[in-house]
């Protein structure tokens, strides 16, 4: 395995476990996801019981950064700079405060130019 980390956002770990994007033809390296996406994937109001099953089977085979003050002061920093949606913000703070690639499907995300983020 490469050393390479990589952060998932919260459409892309959607499309995973939809099987629209299949795990294997993600790059190689370490998987992450911001806190963020872990409150996203569990409050979805219409969430069956199967999927929510299947969404905490996926958290606990994946690391999940919690808010730490870098990645506060680094939200409030993008924020000011940019119209971007605080969560989106924070899983953006989150792969610059651990030297990760995001990975997204949200092209506005590439603006910030401190991102290291690959596009599906």
């Amino acid at each position: 395995m490469s050393g390479k980390k990589y952060i998932l956002d919260t459409n892309t770990a959607l499309y995973v476990l939809g099987g629209k994007i299949l795990s294997s033809s993600l790059p190689e390296g370490e998987y992450a996801i911001s806190v963020i996406t872990e409150l996203e994937l569990l409050s979805y109001p219409k969430i069956t019981n199967t999927e929510e099953l299947l969404i905490k089977h996926f958290l606990n085979d994946i690391q999940i950064i919690e808010l730490s003050k870098e990645i506060k002061r680094r939200t409030v920093a993008i924020r000011k700079q940019s119209s971007l949606k605080l969560p989106d913000a924070i899983i953006a703070a989150t792969a610059i405060e651990t030297d990760s690639v995001l990975i997204t499907r949200d092209k506005k995300l590439l603006k910030i130019s401190s991102l290291n983020a690959i596009v599906l």
